[in-house]
């Protein structure tokens, strides 16, 4: 019995490449025509997207992939040809410059604050007592001129309307006395006796510009409702309205440049 030769077993077909994905054929497809809106020189093209290469570039001529077996396998995918991607330039570096921050408190030139601490700034108590002494002066002053006025004939009514006639001649007096103390002596009767002294920021007497300055500046903390003293509880350096605007202080030290004998001297010269 003859038996038909057997047939040759057929050869694994060849696994078709799957079709380019549509996203990425309308991708390369936009870039195309925005290249030929926008061309730009050789050096600085942008090279193209990985998988706008067809794939008819890859070597088929071995399956992608071919059955399992004991000396076989699976056959590596050829590499794509290596694309040369246009790396931008290096942006150059800017350097800006920063201000640095103010710092005003470490000024050569700083005229807000005492220059020395030979001679400090007297506490806020010893200028209260030389305040109330000052004012209880002023308080006797003023009821001698009261009194002068009715002895000589006038008439002293305790009406409403008389109210403001009197502040305003209270305040009157307290400018002068002010004004006179501090411009020729220096200070008023409370500071001497209280040993106080007003010298300027460098710790020296001031002239007789600041002391000017000063008396307009007890005018003006006066007449604010006594604020311009009150300032003195929240300033840095305890400073009041008149401090601030005379660029002086009142001080317990001795002032530089000047014995102390001889100043006490002077100033009740000055006083009398």
């Amino acid at each position: 019995m003859v038996r038909a030769p057997a047939a040759a077993p057929k050869a694994p077909a060849q696994r078709k490449p799957d079709p380019e994905p549509e996203w990425r054929n309308e991708v390369a497809r936009r870039l195309d025509a925005y290249r030929t809106r926008h061309p730009r020189p050789e050096e600085e093209a942008q090279a193209g997207l990985p998988f706008s290469l067809h794939l008819d570039q890859i070597d088929e001529s071995e399956p992608e992939w071919a059955p399992a077996g004991p000396e076989k396998e699976p056959p590596r995918p050829s590499a794509r040809p290596a694309t040369r991607v246009a790396r931008p330039k290096p942006s150059e570096s800017v350097e800006i410059s920063v201000q640095p921050e103010l710092d005003f408190s470490a000024s050569r030139d700083d005229r807000s604050r005492p220059q020395t601490a030979l001679v400090p700034v007297a506490s806020i108590e010893d200028r209260r007592w030389a305040g109330m002494l000052d004012g209880l002066f002023l308080l006797a002053t003023f009821a001698g001129f009261l009194g002068l006025f009715r002895s000589l004939g006038g008439d002293i009514l305790l009406h409403k309307v008389d109210a403001p006639v009197y502040l305003g001649a209270f305040f009157l007096l307290y400018a002068q006395y002010f004004a006179l103390f501090t411009t020729f002596a220096g200070s008023t009767p409370g500071m001497q006796l209280r040993g106080l002294y007003v010298v300027r920021l460098d710790g020296y007497l001031p002239d007789i510009r600041q002391l000017v300055w000063r008396s307009v500046g007890y005018v003006l903390s006066a007449g604010t409702l006594m604020l311009g003293f009150l300032w003195a509880l929240w300033d840095e350096e305890h400073f009041t309205w008149q401090d601030r605007i005379s660029q002086t202080y009142v001080t317990s030290g001795t002032p530089l440049g000047i014995n102390e004998s001889a100043l006490r001297q002077s100033q009740q010269t000055l006083g009398h």
